[in-house]
């Protein structure tokens, strides 16, 4: 069998099979003047590029929705309200 090509771009999005060096892991998230996303140092597509502040600000934003997410799961709910929702609700259509 023929060998495959360990990078290259399939369907315009970049793909690369290479075993990572630490400094190509380094380099590849951390690219001045470069644009919010890059390839990947290993796998199929883009990550962000941290040395974009647009990079930051979203996983700043990310970071607040895991957090608010994680503050609703806590159990704010009294008992009294748990039991209201526990009902069974009847709709009537006409």
């Amino acid at each position: 069998m023929a060998d495959r090509p360990q990078s290259g771009e399939l369907f315009g999005i970049p793909y690369n099979f290479e075993r990572p060096s630490m400094k190509r892991l380094l380099s590849s998230y951390w690219q001045p003047g470069e644009s919010m996303l890059v390839k990947k140092p290993f796998g199929i597509g883009y990550t962000l590029n941290l040395a974009n502040w647009r990079s930051w600000l979203v996983l700043g934003v990310a970071g607040l929705l895991f957090y608010q997410q994680s503050g609703d799961e806590d159990g704010d709910v009294t008992d009294e309200e748990a039991s209201e929702d526990d009902e069974p609700v009847e709709v009537m259509v006409e």
